[in-house]
């Protein structure tokens, strides 16, 4: 009776620890907790009272029957369905014996001989099974352990992913913000350099027209006094013509004054023709189409151009124009348009250098600007040179920068010399520039 209170005992203790993490542990608890209340009193009453034993042990039978029909029929009681196999070997041997020892059938004596043994296999056999189980049991714990600690860390990792995740799209997002804000800025700042190289061209076309305005002016002004005298000298003609008696030699030299003032006005007509048809072939919309072009007559031009724009505007200034054109260069292939550009803005800022010293120093100093030309190999070379203030050496590799300008406000775009540069660039040449302070500036331009 001991060994089946002990199966009762130790296996609805095992299930209630087997329930322990379980929701249905408070619907079993009470049950489990009743059978072993059962097993100890069924104990009791084989000790207490032996001719109850034979009862008592039969009701322990159905008891341990009960537990492994729950056990069986139950899925949360599958880690539990060890006991099956360990505890049927015992209740099948002790109860047919106790069958066998309540027939007292002499012929079935033979049988109680294996009793002992059988009985004692399958205590053995339970100890195995449960020491089996418990070393299963242990090495499912790890594995659960092990898969417990793999989740929880799953969990940490996906935790930090979607925090990261929500990190980068708040980054991306303020990213975004920001591209979207350089972008209108960028949208605004080409809007704007080309509004200023737009002015900057503006400047350039003020300041050749201009020119062109002083430059013809002289040739008119001859046009204009010679057909005065002609007509005066007209007027005289026909009145002598017109006495009775006509002095033949004051009529010879009233013709030949005449005509002289015609062959003046001709000259200066065609000198006024000349400089616009000039200027409108090399300030005509090219679509940057290189043609062969006349170096030397076209910074002739400009450099007049420049001067006569800056007279236009200062009256009282005046200086000495040098120049030195290599005749051997002849023509190249250039963008008129584009080069007289050039020239026009180097011409200009050597002009406004040379003005500048020349209201700091007053007398005594003779603002000079020369251009020369020269061949040097299979490549020509146009200097333009000034006597004027110079520059700087501290800012000397800053003014081919954009909008990099050392002109008082409102007076300068700062884009002259950069677009001078990229233009030369354009033509596979280079513009260069050597200075010494206070004492003039060179502009090299390479072709």
């Amino acid at each position: 009776m001991f060994f089946e209170a002990a199966i009762i005992f130790f296996t609805a203790r095992y299930l209630r620890k087997v329930l322990y993490a379980s929701p249905k542990l408070a619907e079993w608890d009470n049950r489990l907790r009743l059978a072993w209340i059962a097993g100890l009193v069924l104990l009791g009453i084989g000790i207490v009272f032996p001719v109850l034993e034979h009862v008592a042990r039969w009701t322990a039978f159905a008891l341990i029957f009960a537990l492994i029909l729950v056990i069986h029929k139950n899925e949360e009681f599958r880690p539990a369905r060890w006991v099956i196999y360990a505890v049927d070997p015992y209740l099948i041997v002790a109860a047919n014996f106790e069958i066998v020892d309540s027939l007292n059938v002499k012929w079935l004596d033979h049988l109680r001989e294996y009793k002992d043994p059988a009985i004692t296999f399958s205590i053995i056999w339970m100890g195995a099974m449960y020491f089996v189980s418990r070393r299963q049991r242990k090495a499912l714990d790890k594995e659960r352990s092990i898969r417990l600690a793999e989740e929880a860390q799953n969990k940490i990792i996906e935790a930090k992913k979607n925090e990261l995740e929500y990190m980068v799209a708040e980054r991306t997002a303020e990213l975004t913000k920001q591209k979207e804000e350089l972008q209108l800025a960028l949208s605004d700042l080409k809007a704007t350099q080309v509004q200023l190289i737009q002015q900057e061209k503006m400047a350039s076309l003020g300041e050749l027209t201009a020119g062109i305005a002083h430059e013809i002016q002289n040739p008119l002004n001859f046009v204009n006094n010679f057909s005065e005298l002609s007509m005066e000298l007209a007027q005289e003609l026909k009145d002598e013509v017109e006495r009775p008696e006509i002095d033949k030699s004051l009529v010879v030299k009233l013709v030949t004054d005449l005509t002289h003032n015609q062959q003046k006005i001709n000259h200066h007509g065609k000198r006024a023709d000349g400089i616009v048809k000039g200027m409108l072939q090399h300030s005509r919309t090219s679509g940057g189409k290189k043609e062969p072009v006349d170096i030397n007559a076209l910074a002739d031009e400009y450099l007049r151009l420049s001067y006569h724009g800056l007279r236009a505007k200062d009256k009282i200034f005046n200086a000495t124009l040098q120049t030195k054109f290599d005749p051997a260069i002849g023509k190249i292939n250039v963008v008129p348009q584009d080069m007289g550009r050039v020239l026009l803005n180097l011409f200009n800022n050597a002009f406004y250098s040379v003005s500048q010293k020349k209201r700091s120093v007053g007398d005594g100093y003779t603002p000079t600007v020369s251009v020369t030309t020269q061949r040097a190999g299979n490549k020509i070379e146009i200097h333009i040179k000034d006597n004027g203030v110079g520059i700087d050496d501290k800012i000397l590799d800053k003014i081919f920068q954009p909008f990099f300008t050392t002109k008082p406000t409102g007076q300068g775009t700062g884009l002259g010399l950069s677009l001078s540069y990229d233009i030369i660039k354009a033509h596979g040449g280079e513009l260069s520039v050597t200075s010494k302070e206070n004492e003039g500036a060179e502009f090299v331009v390479t072709l």
